[in-house]
């Protein structure tokens, strides 16, 4: 695999890991989990193409991804199959995430899209609520200055964990090989996945543990864009649109919590508006869902 294929592809906007990136990985059509043809459809954000950012804040696909969840009526058995949670590079996470990344892997707009979202959701500063943020690094993307009583932390990376400003405490789990929750029934108000949804090899077994932390009441929030380490993102993820991609965030909750949470809400956050003379254009969603009261 090439030195290039350790870093972030960039699906964005017409650019995507399609047969000649994936080539330059290592990605033939006898390789990829799926037919490389299927990757066309990446980049699109279903009937709407790509969003477009206007003056007015209207966005084209404001209303398709919100809709994607909304009234959905749910098979009885989960729609996924194992060869879904299988990746190019299956050998050990903790080997690819030894070296600490003081990154930030969307770009600016989007993650200041994403802070705007945590400050009008997340429990108030200082109110007493317990915080977990789930597949974590150095940065939470949490409002400046963001404290409450516990903000607990778990990643791949302690270097990069312990750098956390907003951290009372965290630890280092891959959760790809064990996806239980070190924590206690109805420990949390609120957690939060940056990003990092896409990489889940076992997502139904993480949620269900998401709920059985999480205090009746709480919520969790999956937030994700368009970008991934090629050889580290599942074949369900690295073959599907971003509307698929919303789809099966919900889908994680619907099956995987078991019927612990309310019907999922899908948002999105792309900004429509984006500074002067900025390159920026990746989007930004999140999916959520809060866990029943008791």
């Amino acid at each position: 695999i090439s030195a290039g294929c350790r870093g972030d592809v960039d699906t964005r906007r017409g650019i995507l890991l399609g047969t000649g990136a994936a080539a330059a990985c290592g990605l033939t059509s006898a390789t990829l989990p799926r037919d490389a043809d299927a990757l066309s459809a990446f980049v699109d954000v279903g009937a709407c193409l790509a969003p477009e950012y206007t003056p007015s804040g209207d966005g084209a696909c404001d209303d398709a991804v919100g809709a994607v969840l909304r009234g959905v009526v749910w098979e009885d058995e989960p729609p996924f199959a194992p060869e879904d949670f299988e990746r190019y590079d299956a050998s050990d996470d903790s080997d690819f995430y030894e070296a600490p990344r003081f990154v930030k892997h969307v770009d600016d707009s989007a993650l200041a899209a994403l802070t705007s979202w945590y400050a009008a959701n997340l429990p108030p500063a200082r109110s007493g609520a317990a915080v977990l943020d789930m597949c974590s690094s150095w940065v939470s993307h949490y409002p400046e200055g963001y404290a409450n009583a516990r903000v607990a932390g778990l990643g791949m990376n302690e270097q990069e964990l312990a750098r956390n400003p907003v951290f009372t405490e965290h630890v280092v789990r891959d959760l790809n090989k064990d996806p239980t929750l070190p924590y206690d029934d109805g420990s949390f108000d609120f957690i939060t996945n940056t990003v990092s949804v896409d990489y889940l090899t076992q997502p139904l077994e993480l949620f269900a543990e998401m709920a059985r932390v999480l205090k009746p009441g709480g919520t969790a929030a999956m937030s994700f864009s368009n970008r991934f380490f090629p050889t580290k993102v599942i074949a369900g993820w690295g073959t599907a649109s971003d509307l698929e991609h919303v789809w099966t965030v919900g889908a994680y909750f619907h099956y995987g919590g078991g019927g612990a949470f309310e019907a999922p809400v899908a948002e999105d956050l792309t900004p429509r508006v984006r500074p002067a003379f900025s390159k920026d254009h990746d989007p930004m969603y999140v999916v959520y869902a809060t866990k029943k009261a008791a």
